[in-house]
C-alpha cells in the first residue's frame, strides 16, 4: 500500500504541475492588476516618501536651478542634491540629507535635450544619474564606430558631466517568447488592471501591438482576452487592452508573482532613485533590483521612448508589458532594456503615472472594486506574509483566484483510504488527458514563438 501510495502521489504531482501549465493562460486577466489609490497611497514610493519631507517634494519647493534631484540613502532617509549652502540647510531642516554637487536639474536637462535634437542612434540610451551628478549616455553592441564616434562629439560640446559608455547586449523591446496573452501583433504579459468606470482593461506595453490587436490567452486563440482600444510606442510605451467581457473579474487587484501566489495593489505612484522595486513577467517570473534612473531616453530600433523609469531588473522577451511594483505601489509596466536573467543587464520601464494620465482611466486596487462585491480597506503597515483572501494589506501576498488548489487535490488522492484500482485508473487517464493537452498548448507556444521572432520588427 505504501508504494502504490507513494506512486499516486509522484502522479499527481506531475498533474498538478502540468495543469498549472494549462491553467496558466485562464489567469491572465489577472496577471498583473491595479489602480487608482486612495488618497493616503497615492504617490507612495517607499519608506523615504512621507508627506512634506520626501526627496521629491523637496526638489520640487526648491526648484530646479537649486537641485538636481533626490534619492534613497542606505538608511532609508532621502538625499536631495544641492547647489548652494541655504538650500541645503532647508533640506536638512526637513530632516533629509543634502549633497552639494556642481550642476543643476538645469543644465542635466539642457544636456538631454541636446541629445534628443542630435541625430538620432538606434541602440543609444541616455539618462540623468542624479547620484554621480552626470548624464550618462550609454551605445549597445549594435552602434558602429562612426556613430559612436559621432555621439561623442556632441557629448564632448556639452561638457564634461556627460558620461558615455559602451554597455553589453542590444536594446531591444522585450516582445517574443511569452505565454499569457497572444495576438498576430505579439506575445506579451499583462501590466495591471484599469477601468474608466464603465469598461475594465489590462493596461500593458504599447510596442506589444498596434490598436485593433486581439489578444488570446491561449496558443490556440480558443480563449480570447480582448482588443488594443488605445496606446502610445514610440514616444510612450503603453496601451490598453478592453476585456471582452468588460470586467477583469474577481482578482482583479493582485499581480501574479507565480506558483499561484500574487501581491495585492493598494495604490500607484512614482519611484525614486535608489528604491528596492519587483518586476513579474510571464518569462522569467518574479524579480528585484533597484531603480537607477528616471526619465530615461532609449531608441529602440522601432523608435524613440522618453521618459521612461531605468532599473537593475533583469528582463528577458517576453516580459514586456509586465508590471514593476514596491510595497504594493504600482509604478510602471516593462518596456525593454539588455542583457537578460542570466548575466543580468539594464531594464526600462514606462511609468504607470503618465499612462494612466494619457489614457484616463484608474488602477482597480484593493478597496475600490467597481462590481458592487464586499472589500477590504488598505492597511497602512506593508507585509509580504500570507494573508486571508478578504484582507488587502499594501504589498501582502494573496491567491491568485481561478486555478486549482493542488494541495488539497493531492491530499485526497494520497489518502490510504482512497487509494484503489479504480482511483488509479481514473488518475492515469486524467493524466494522458491533461498531458496531451499540454503538449498541443506547447507546440502551439513554441510555433508562436518561432513566428514572432521571426517577424516582429
Amino acid at each position: 500500500m505504501g508504494h502504490a501510495r507513494r506512486r499516486v502521489v509522484r502522479r499527481v504531482t506531475r498533474l498538478t504541475a502540468v495543469a498549472g501549465l494549462l491553467l496558466g493562460g485562464a489567469m491572465v486577466a489577472q496577471a498583473a492588476m491595479a489602480s487608482e489609490p486612495p488618497a493616503a497611497a497615492r504617490g507612495t514610493t517607499g519608506p523615504a516618501d512621507t508627506p512634506g519631507t520626501s526627496g521629491a517634494a523637496l526638489v520640487g519647493r526648491l526648484g530646479a536651478s537649486r537641485t538636481a534631484g533626490s534619492w534613497i540613502g542606505p538608511d532609508g532617509r532621502p538625499v536631495v542634491a544641492v547647489t548652494d549652502e541655504r538650500a541645503a540647510a532647508e533640506v536638512r531642516r526637513a530632516g533629509a540629507e543634502a549633497k552639494m554637487v556642481r550642476h543643476s536639474m538645469n543644465e542635466l536637462e539642457a544636456a538631454t535635450a541636446t541629445l534628443r535634437a542630435a541625430p538620432r542612434v538606434t541602440g543609444t540610451a541616455w539618462v540623468m544619474d542624479y547620484r554621480a551628478n552626470q548624464v550618462t549616455v550609454e551605445g549597445d553592441s549594435t552602434v558602429s564606430a562612426a556613430d559612436w564616434a559621432r555621439m561623442t562629439e556632441v557629448t564632448s560640446r556639452i561638457g564634461g558631466f556627460v558620461r558615455m559608455e559602451r554597455t553589453k547586449g542590444t536594446f531591444t523591446t522585450r516582445l517574443n517568447g511569452a505565454q499569457p496573452i497572444l495576438s498576430t501583433g505579439g506575445r506579451c504579459s499583462a501590466g495591471f488592471n484599469v477601468t474608466d468606470g464603465r469598461s475594465d482593461y489590462i493596461l500593458t506595453a504599447g510596442h506589444c501591438g498596434p490598436n485593433g490587436s486581439i489578444w488570446f490567452a491561449d496558443g490556440q486563440g480558443d480563449q480570447q482576452l480582448g482588443r488594443t482600444v488605445a496606446g502610445s510606442f514610440p514616444g510612450g510605451d503603453f496601451s490598453l487592452v478592453r476585456y471582452d467581457s468588460g470586467s477583469a473579474g474577481p482578482g482583479a487587484d493582485v499581480v501574479a508573482i507565480g506558483g499561484g501566489n500574487g501581491v495585492r495593489i493598494t495604490g500607484g505612484g512614482d519611484p525614486a532613485v535608489g528604491q528596492r522595486v519587483f518586476r513579474s513577467g510571464s518569462t522569467s517570473g518574479l524579480r528585484d533590483g533597484e531603480v537607477t534612473g528616471l526619465g530615461a531616453t532609449v531608441n529602440y530600433p522601432e523608435g524613440t521612448v522618453t521618459g521612461l523609469i531605468r532599473t537593475t531588473v533583469c528582463a528577458e522577451p517576453g516580459d514586456s508589458g509586465g508590471p514593476l511594483f514596491s510595497e504594493g505601489i504600482a509604478l510602471g509596466v516593462t518596456s525593454g532594456g539588455s542583457g537578460d536573467c542570466t548575466t543580468g543587464g539594464t531594464t526600462f520601464f514606462q511609468p504607470v503615472t503618465k499612462a494612466l494620465s494619457a489614457l484616463d482611466v484608474r488602477l482597480i486596487v484593493s478597496g475600490t472594486r467597481q462590481d458592487g462585491g464586499p472589500s477590504a480597506q488598505p492597511s497602512a503597515a506593508a507585509t509580504h506574509s500570507a494573508i486571508a483572501p478578504g484582507a488587502a494589506s499594501p504589498g501582502s501576498s494573496a491567491p491568485v483566484t481561478g486555478i486549482t488548489d493542488g494541495t488539497a487535490l493531492l491530499s485526497r488522492l494520497s489518502d490510504p483510504r482512497n487509494v484503489g484500482p479504480g482511483l488509479l485508473v481514473m488518475g492515469g487517464s486524467l493524466i494522458v488527458l491533461v498531458a496531451t493537452r499540454w503538449i498541443r498548448a506547447e507546440r502551439d507556444r513554441k510555433a508562436y514563438q518561432r513566428y514572432y521572432s521571426a517577424t516582429w520588427s
